[in-house]
């Protein structure tokens, strides 16, 4: 008896832990992005670093790591850039996290959207891309796409 046993002390946390972690996608409650600022430094003669203040919100009563994040930048409908943030940050539960994402921009991507930037108006901004999210009880990997209007202005 005591050899059926021991199986089953291996089997059924395994098995449990594949049970949660399939249903991570039905309890995580994925994080939200909004750009709230862009700042730009200049890198050379042919481009330009943008720095996006995005707040990342966590709606969910556990704290989640953010692996990686890939995304691309549009402004005005016009795709300016991408960038990928590699290093692991923290955001804690129920709160919004501000996290600074580069993205390297060339000028002639940025059209007419440099101007807008420079001069303050408002301008229609879309950041696409994937994320790597780990929580304590699995990891998830997503696509998200977050579309608005943010005041330059300010």
């Amino acid at each position: 008896m005591k050899k059926l046993r021991t199986p089953y002390r291996i089997v059924l946390p395994v098995a449990v832990s594949l049970l949660l972690a399939s249903c991570l996608s039905w309890i995580l409650e994925k994080p939200s992005f909004v750009l709230r600022e862009i700042t730009l430094s200049p890198r050379s003669f042919t481009e330009m670093n943008l720095f996006l203040g995005l707040d990342v919100q966590n709606p969910n009563r556990f704290d989640l790591a953010l692996k990686s994040f890939e995304y691309t930048v549009y402004l005005n409908n016009e795709e300016i850039g991408n960038g990928r943030l590699e290093k692991e940050l923290l955001i804690p539960s129920s709160s919004t996290t501000r996290v600074r994402a580069p993205v390297v921009a060339k000028f002639k991507d940025l059209g007419g959207s440099l101007k807008t930037i420079m001069s303050g108006d408002d301008v229609h901004y879309k950041i696409e891309g994937k994320a790597d999210i780990k929580t304590t009880v699995g990891s998830l990997r997503f696509p998200f796409s977050k579309e608005g209007r943010i005041n330059l202005k300010n």
